[in-house]
């Protein structure tokens, strides 16, 4: 048996095997011992926000690696992450998510994105929702209905000086709508006020912005993608909402693949009231894993410490030909440990790169006819097709450094022919 068949066997079977000892398990006092450790860490300031839906991840990589993404921003989860992402996707992707949140409160999340050479764009639709039901003194059921946070978001982002080497520096943009629903509910004498929801529903605009540069850093092995990520976002950046802040956010991040089957990603996370700064939360610490176990297989597993709430999720990708398949575990202050609890699933289709592999292997093979040519002597041939490799892609650096090194050769040939003519 192929020893990465074997990681991957002995990986899912420990894995299985922790879940269904440990859910046997009462954890009530290892919970209390955890909440104490971490109680110094209560963040006074936190929930003083509105449409606080927007911190639930709604799942895929991203969520996997413990919301450590504004850097490597890779996936399609990159909605939530940095808007830049979708000028640097390799593919055109449709997915949709599903996480099974607290209090069989769900979200939904319906995603697309795209790209035109560096030009990104796409469009998510996610919704919130928790099942709202009152009775009355005497068990009577009085209103029932939903609380929902539904939100469209319209990305467009454009990565500038991309090249051979520096790939580049991203800018994106995120514009969000979102509205608020609440169902009616009673008085405090169990009658039921009709449009009591609609005072406090209500419609929001926000906005995102996010930048990321990718390039070579202490690579350790070939391949032609990078190996280091930076990246920084503003987030949720709009007007109060009924008086109340919005969740902003102020975030950077780096991500390094030390090795090609291995990615480890860092984010730090500022939240701002832009109501009352003062009252601005206290800052949140991601870090992420992910490793290739197989062409089809991914393992990933993040941290995030969120005041005196820490959050542990581990999590998987399987590849089967242009569909991938992402389920993540989510374990926290808020819930026990139980093998449904905290549950997000994803599927995603590729939908193709839109000719950019076979247009970028078009560029390679007539690059190393030149090369050919420049070998056989043959310089002003090499140089004629250089050009033509460079009416395909004006950012082939090797193009432009073989056009230079063949006509600097050309002119000492010319003078040395010169000199020889004088003497």
């Amino acid at each position: 048996m192929d020893m990465r068949f074997r990681i991957l066997f002995v990986s899912l079977a420990f894995s299985l095997y922790t879940v269904v000892c440990t859910s046997a398990l009462d954890l009530s006092d290892p919970y209390s011992y955890v909440s104490g450790i971490f109680e110094p860490l209560i963040d006074e300031n936190e929930g003083l926000t509105t449409f606080r839906s927007l911190l639930i991840p709604g799942g895929g990589r991203g969520e996997a690696m413990g919301s450590a993404f504004s850097a490597l921003a890779n996936d399609i989860s990159f909605f939530e992450a940095n808007p830049a992402g979708s000028s640097t996707m390799k593919n055109t992707e449709l997915a949709l998510f599903h996480n099974n949140w607290i209090a069989d409160s769900k979200l939904e999340t319906l995603s697309f994105t795209t790209r035109m050479e560096n030009l990104g764009y796409g469009v998510s639709i996610r919704s919130f929702y928790v099942p709202f039901t009152e009775y009355n003194t005497f068990g009577e059921r009085v209103s029932r209905g939903y609380y929902s946070e539904s939100l469209a978001t319209f990305n467009v982002s454009y990565n500038f000086l991309a090249g051979y080497y520096f790939k580049g520096i991203a800018v994106g943009f995120n514009l969000k709508t979102g509205y608020r629903s609440v169902p009616d509910y009673s008085d405090n004498y169990g009658n039921l006020q009709e449009d009591s929801g609609s005072d406090q529903s209500a419609f929001t605009i926000m906005a995102d912005l996010g930048f990321q540069t990718r390039f070579n850093l202490l690579k350790l092995y070939n391949s032609r993608d990078p190996n280091f990520f930076v990246g920084a976002t503003f987030r949720n950046f709009g007007p109060p909402v009924l008086d109340e802040p919005l969740p902003s956010l102020i975030t950077a991040g780096a991500a390094y693949k030390p090795a090609n089957p291995i990615t480890i990603s860092a984010e730090i996370q500022k939240p701002i009231n832009l109501v009352d700064p003062e009252l601005s939360g206290s800052m949140v610490y991601g870090a992420g894993l992910m490793v290739d176990m197989a062409s089809f297989f991914s393992f990933m597993a993040g941290l995030q410490l969120k005041g005196a709430n820490p959050r542990i999720s581990i999590g998987g990708e399987v590849n089967v030909n242009d569909i991938q398949f992402n389920i993540n575990y989510t374990l926290d202050m808020t819930t026990q440990l139980a093998l449904l609890n905290r549950i997000s699933l994803s599927a995603k289709l590729n939908l193709g790169d839109r000719g950019r592999g076979a247009k970028a292997r078009a560029v390679e093979e007539l690059y190393i006819q030149g090369l050919r040519l420049y070998a056989l002597g043959e310089l002003e041939n090499a140089i004629a097709v250089w050009k033509e490799v460079l009416l395909m892609d004006r950012r082939f650096d090797p193009a432009i450094e073989g056009i230079e090194t063949a006509s600097i050769t050309l002119e000492l040939q010319k003078r040395i022919r010169d000199l020889q003519q004088i003497e």
